[in-house]
């Protein structure tokens, strides 16, 4: 007879609501999942932003590499044809001219590939801090979603604002980075490319 009892009063017990409805339930909780999931969608659009970004300062990028070429092919193609029909030399006397604007072009692109890969660099810094805000916040969202009520504000909210304030970029420090190895690549090719007009324009 007791254990009946026992049973119809445990069947009476009301069951513990979901978390979810206990957030809905309580507005101090509401209020800061919508504002977490407000700030979520933000921080989304922002990544989508710079991942735009960077998608097209690397193109940028790729075009002055491919102008680069395009131009020096070309000039020593014109080189070329020009010291065949030169029967004096005058060419070669004046191979100085070809050369000073052959290295004014190359410094010029050069600088511009040096700007946008830092460029480049900044902005996947920018995107890497907007992820691991990304990943704080739903780490926060998830906690709320299953502990409902329990959920500490003060404590997970503080915890939240710390873990923002002082996230430190371990990393560590290189001498020599990929933007330093392709701007002496391209400078060595530029001085391979005055050695080349020289040779175009007094050999022949």
């Amino acid at each position: 007879m007791d254990d009946s009892n026992n049973k119809a009063l445990s069947l009476m017990e009301p069951k513990p609501s979901h978390p979810l409805h206990q957030i809905a339930e309580t507005p101090t909780h509401k209020l800061l999942l919508k504002q977490w999931l407000k700030e979520e969608e933000l921080i989304f659009g922002r990544i989508s932003l710079k991942e735009t970004q960077i998608d097209s300062v690397r193109k940028e990028i790729t075009m002055l590499h491919i102008f680069f070429f395009v131009f020096h092919s070309t000039a020593i193609l014109l080189l070329f044809n020009a010291s065949t029909k030169d029967f004096h030399g005058v060419a070669c006397k004046r191979s100085w001219i070809p050369s000073l604007c052959s290295l004014l072009f190359s410094l010029g692109i050069i600088w511009a590939v040096r700007y946008k890969t830092d460029v480049e660099a900044h902005l996947e810094k920018l995107l890497e801090r907007e992820k691991e805000d990304r990943n704080l916040l739903s780490k926060c969202v998830d906690e709320l979603k299953r502990k409902g009520i329990e959920f500490d504000l003060l404590k997970e909210v503080d915890a939240l604002r710390r873990a923002k304030s002082l996230r430190v970029e371990a990393k560590a420090v290189r001498k020599w980075s990929s933007r330093d190895f392709i701007t002496l690549f391209f400078f060595s090719v530029s001085c391979m490319f005055l050695g080349i007009i020289r040779v175009v324009l007094c050999n022949n």
